[in-house]
């Protein structure tokens, strides 16, 4: 049911993924797959609706700054809810997915939209998400990432990049770089002489799977597209927080089949809880509510 094109490459075959041995050993080896087609066309159309036309969403959005003139906008929620954006949360080609990548059950940690406008969005310094989640009470680096594009990403508009295993470097120390909070540089530099780079180009509804060590950038949109992503991001049910925070503790996650990303009639935002990034301490950057 899977085709590789790569060694980190796989393909979504009739809207359905299998994680083989193949794509396992590769998100062990590099901290990441990509999986093309992950969301088919009608998909893409129905969440593009929602997030474009209904406008809930964009509502509780808020603008980081970059430190060099360019900002970008965001949104975060806590739990998946109900919607069309919480049946993709939970569906099994991604939700299932992660489990399977990371060896076990998986709860939402928090679902996040980043809006970087053509001209304006800015970048992203090298960083590693665990960086922030260790800071939260996560205990062990058990946590993944789903980063869907809604738009074509690429070089020009500020596509991600990523180093090809460099999850194995551990936690790098995460300290204020450039106006924003990322990884300590010369940490990073030294592991740059020594792994690969990848620009992760994706189609719009292309998936990349990525550890929370896994260091990633992204540098300003200067073309004169936009570059929306979708973010879920996952913590396994055994590395529960210890600490209470702005992000939840353990909560069971209610999986559904594929099909109900399109079945979904749903547009009530109820129970998402949005995050007041005024309390992401972790993070901080020049912030400002949208």
């Amino acid at each position: 049911l899977v085709s590789a094109m790569s060694t980190y490459e796989f393909q979504c075959v009739n809207n359905h993924f299998q994680v083989t041995s193949d794509a396992n050993k590769s998100f062990i080896e590099n901290g990441f797959i990509i999986v093309r087609t992950l969301l088919n066309n009608e998909e893409l159309v129905k969440l593009r609706h929602n997030l474009e036309d209904d406008g809930d969403i964009i509502k509780h959005s808020y603008t980081r700054g970059d430190g060099h003139g360019r900002e970008s906008r965001m949104c975060l929620w806590n739990h998946p809810g109900d919607d069309i954006t919480g049946m993709i949360g939970r569906c099994e080609k991604v939700a299932t997915t992660t489990e399977e990548l990371l060896g076990g059950e998986v709860y939402h940690y928090h679902t996040k939209l980043i809006m970087k406008e053509a001209h304006t969005g800015g970048s992203f310094v090298w960083h590693q998400d665990y960086g922030y989640w260790y800071q939260n009470g996560c205990l062990f680096p058990d946590m993944a990432t789903v980063f869907i594009a809604i738009d074509k990403a690429d070089i020009e508009n500020g596509c991600l990049k990523v180093l090809k295993g460099s999850h194995k470097a551990g936690r790098i120390e995460h300290k204020r770089v450039g106006g924003q909070t990322g990884a300590d540089m010369e940490r990073v530099e030294y592991l740059m002489k020594v792994l690969p780079l990848v620009e992760v180009e994706l189609e719009a509804g292309d998936a990349l799977f990525f550890h929370c060590n896994l260091l990633h950038r992204s540098d300003q949109n200067n073309s004169d597209r936009r570059r929306w992503a979708f973010l879920l991001s996952y913590n396994m049910a055994s590395n529960n927080p210890v600490i209470e925070h702005h992000h939840p503790c353990y909560t069971p996650l209610t999986k559904v089949p594929n099909s109900a990303i399109i079945e979904c009639q749903t547009t009530s935002l109820a129970g998402k809880d949005f995050m007041d990034h005024t309390k992401d301490k972790t993070t901080q950057s020049d912030s400002k509510k949208s």
